[in-house]
Order: structure tokens, then sequence, then C-alpha cells
């Protein structure tokens, strides 16, 4: 139960964070182009990546959870949910409280980690989703911290059986999409990855979903 109330957080979490997210395109500062659709395939589907032609990342930042005893408390006001509603085991609460009385100092992303989870969409720099159809793949490209990547399996393939299972930073990840919403489902990450910057635990046993959904207007 533990990992399914972490993973349904971390999916709203989520959701909030994709709100505040803007592509950065290659444009000179302080110039913002008009708002326009999100780019589609031939086949009418929304396109993550950019459009044939156009360059550009897509870039969020932000906290996931209001945290007092956060390390640096004030850039944590802006957050969606506090951190004493996010429904975490006494020991996980207890093991955030510690790392942040560390100042983080043990945090994987700083030396150079995968960061899995919300991470992925709000780290610095910003990220770039390719999309191939022709092998029925997705990648998600990180371009700060290790300049690592994310495939996600688009060809209707199960995860693997937990024998066969071997745990990652991101973890076995299959998709599909719902209307304009791609559906990631991943199992299988190993526990020496941070999933976000609130410093919350996860378990190999965690079972994360998440919704992407570009259907909004793309500045």
């Amino acid at each position: 139960m533990r990992n399914r109330l972490i993973a349904i957080f971390v999916s709203m979490a989520l959701a909030e964070a994709l709100l505040s997210m803007l592509p950065l395109p290659s444009i000179a500062q302080n110039a913002r182009p008009a708002a326009r659709p999100a780019p589609r395939w031939p086949d009418g589907r929304v396109r993550l990546g950019a459009a044939p032609g156009e360059k550009g990342l897509w870039g969020g930042s932000g906290r996931l959870a209001v945290n007092p005893r956060s390390y640096e408390p004030r850039t944590t006001l802006a957050a969606p949910i506090h951190i004493d509603n996010v429904p975490l085991q006494p020991w996980a609460r207890a093991l955030v409280d510690y790392r942040h009385s560390n100042f983080l100092k043990d945090e994987p992303y700083t030396r150079c980690k995968p960061s899995p989870g919300p991470r992925e969409w709000t780290t610095a720099y910003g990220f770039e989703i390719l999309e191939m159809p022709e092998l029925q793949r997705i990648y998600v490209l990180n371009n700060g911290g290790p300049h690592s990547f994310h495939t996600i399996y688009m060809d209707g393939r199960p995860h693997p059986s937990e024998k066969d299972l071997v745990s990652s930073y991101y973890g076995h990840s299959i998709g599909h999409w719902e209307g304009d919403t791609l559906v990631i489902d991943s199992v299988g990450f190993n526990e020496r990855a941070w999933m976000n910057r609130d410093a919350l635990p996860h378990t190999d046993r965690l079972h994360l979903i998440e919704h992407l959904t570009a259907s909004i207007p793309i500045l």
C-alpha cells in the first residue's frame, strides 16, 4: 500500500509540474513567439517532440512539497502539497528529515546519477522527447545532470517477470496513448535514485504511473 500511495502522489505532483512547463526554443533572449497548438503527427496524434525543421527543449522547475523542515524552505512555498499531507510511513518521513538536515549532501543527482519520476521532467537544462514510431519506442533525453536517456516501449510488451526484471535508475517502462495523454507505466527501480528534490524515498517495489498531456497551447 505504501508504494501505491507514493505512486499516486507522484502522479498528482507530476501533473502540477507539467502545467508549469514551457518549451525553450532557440530564439533571442526576451523574445517570445505567439502561442500555437501543440504539433501533431500526420495521423492526428499529438507530437511531444519538436516539429520537423524546428528546435527546442522542454523545461520545468519547482518543488513538489511545501516543507518547513527543508534545508531551503522558502523555495518550497509554491509547491502544490504540504509535506505533512504526503502519505509517508514513519521511516520514510524520518529519512526525508535526515536528508534535509544534511543539506541533501548525499543526493545522487548532484553526482550525475539519473533521476526518474518527477525529477526527470523538472531537471535543470531541460529535456527532449524523441518519438520513434518505426521502433515503437519513445526516448526521453535529459540534457542536464547525467545526460542520460529513458526508454519507453510502445509496442505493447508487458513488464518482465519478477525473476527476469533487472532493477535500474529508470526502471522498465511501457507506454500507451489515451487520447492526447501518454501513460507511462514503470517498475523495476533501484533504491539509489531520488525522484525529486524534496528527497522523498521509494523502495524497489515502487510501481509508478505517469500521465503526460501536451494538448495545451505551446509558446
